[in-house]
């Protein structure tokens, strides 16, 4: 027997600490451990990996990773959870980090020494500016097993033709390939949000586009998911218009949602 399997169950635990989401930080917590070991399966094998995961709150997830074997670095920023997650930290055999950090804030590539893999839990209102984090910062992680509100999740991996298709999606998959692994309703959650979630694998691509090219394209879909009902000669208008879709091989008569990842990635590099 593990002496993980000695702590009381979470929802035991949080009674004992006294302690409720903090809708200040968009917590939702996942307390049912078959849910959480099935992400932490989805983004193995994970034995001895790295893996640095983000508002573990009372650590369902977080308990789940070590299980598999990983080498965790919790990073919290409510510091109400910190005696929870020690007691855990107690009975992992070494392998469980707590960092008391925004993430937002953090410097990934200290913390893990190296590679490492992302597996979270986000909290709802810095999910996706943590998203353009990894994806684009300095540190790139290996992979990455993410949890956003289903709506997100959609946005991330949607092809081109889709409703769901924009910005976010552009952007995501130029840079790693995007896939929705696994879609929970609002009540597996403590206490249930308004909307339903989904875990998103996301795989960096091993020739991603430089940083001078992304920020291109940053600026490029902006301008033509910002206007999207129009057609890119008018929305792209103060980036070269009907000239830039020309040299980009683009008809400039189309509309954003019908071009493709390598088609904006054409207009970035047009600009």
């Amino acid at each position: 027997m593990s002496q993980l399997d000695s702590l009381p169950p979470l929802r035991e635990s949080l009674a004992d600490h006294g302690l409720l989401a903090d809708k200040s930080f968009g917590q939702h917590f996942l307390l049912d451990l078959n849910i959480t070991r099935k992400i932490a399966r989805l983004a193995g094998p994970l034995e001895g990996q790295t893996v640095i995961e983000v508002g573990p709150g009372p650590g369902g997830l977080t308990r789940a990773l070590v299980e598999a074997g990983a080498n965790v670095i919790a990073v919290e920023k409510d510091a109400r959870f910190l005696p929870l997650l020690n007691e855990l930290a107690a009975v992992s055999d070494g392998r469980l980090t707590l960092v008391e950090a925004d993430a937002l804030k953090v410097d990934e590539a200290a913390l893990a020494g190296g590679p490492g893999h992302v597996v979270s839990n986000l909290p709802y209102n810095v999910g996706t500016p943590l998203l353009i984090k990894w994806l684009t910062g300095p540190w790139r992680p290996v992979s990455m097993s993410l949890m956003f509100q289903k709506e997100v999740a959609d946005r991330i991996a949607a092809p081109a033709g889709a409703d769901a298709y924009g910005r976010l999606s552009v952007v995501s998959q130029a840079l790693a390939r995007a896939k929705v692994v696994m879609d929970l309703p609002a009540r597996a959650f403590t206490p249930p949000p308004k909307v339903a979630s989904a875990v998103v694998r996301l795989d960096p691509l091993a020739d991603a586009p430089p940083a001078e090219l992304i920020a291109a394209l940053e600026k490029v879909t902006a301008a033509a998911f910002g206007q999207r009902r129009k057609m890119l000669r008018s929305s792209l208008r103060n980036l070269g218009g009907k000239a830039l879709c020309e040299k980009a091989g683009i008809d400039p008569n189309v509309r954003a949602e019908t071009v493709p990842v390598e088609g904006f990635l054409r207009l970035a590099r047009a600009l």
